[in-house]
């Protein structure tokens, strides 16, 4: 006597399944998390997809990908809250042993942030950039933006793609060294 196995493929993609798929590449685009060339790369194979399964592939790094068939269980999610509020801890209890660097006062001169000479902040570390990151006043306060660093420049752990408005309190890095930005008056 023969058996037969029957496998029954994965449903097919529908277009809210992708558009929420794009969404969730574009936010890692924007987060700094995906390159431009991954981005497009896994923005073509959504695209192409025909199968949930497909899907799920491509946003399997992602960590708020939640919507993907590995996170949909309770118990996934459960675990993965447990497992988050120790690092979520460590960063609290980090946060308030960071450097502080202090914001000078809003002036007419950007203040230029690197490992060059003549820069306003020098940092000498090997993750920064040369000519990293530019601190530009305001009348209102601090405009922070990336100079094409190969490291990055992050605010509160989101990548600076534009300019940000920066305040006491934040906590910015610029490559691998953190600050946490104080006012004249802390310093």
């Amino acid at each position: 006597m023969t058996s037969v196995e029957y496998s029954f493929p994965s449903p097919r993609v529908s277009d809210a399944e992708r558009e929420h798929a794009l969404g969730l590449l574009r936010r890692g685009l924007v987060e700094g998390r995906v390159s431009q060339e991954t981005f497009v790369h896994r923005m073509e194979r959504v695209l192409a997809a025909r199968q949930v399964s497909e899907l799920h592939l491509v946003l399997v790094d992602l960590p708020y990908a939640e919507g993907s068939p590995s996170r949909s269980n309770w118990l996934t999610q459960a675990i993965t809250r447990v497992s988050a509020f120790n690092e979520r801890l460590r960063r609290a209890w980090q946060a308030e042993r960071l450097p502080q660097l202090v914001l000078p006062f809003p002036g007419p001169t950007p203040l230029a942030i690197g490992r060059a000479t003549g820069s306003g902040l020098r940092l000498n570390h090997a993750s920064v950039s040369r000519r990293h990151a530019v601190l530009h006043g305001t009348g209102t306060g601090w405009l922070l933006r990336d100079l094409g660093s190969a490291n990055g420049t992050w605010v509160n752990g989101r990548r600076v793609v534009e300019c940000v408005r920066v305040r006491p309190g934040d906590h910015v890095s610029f490559g691998a060294m953190t600050f946490r930005l104080a006012s004249p008056s802390e310093g």
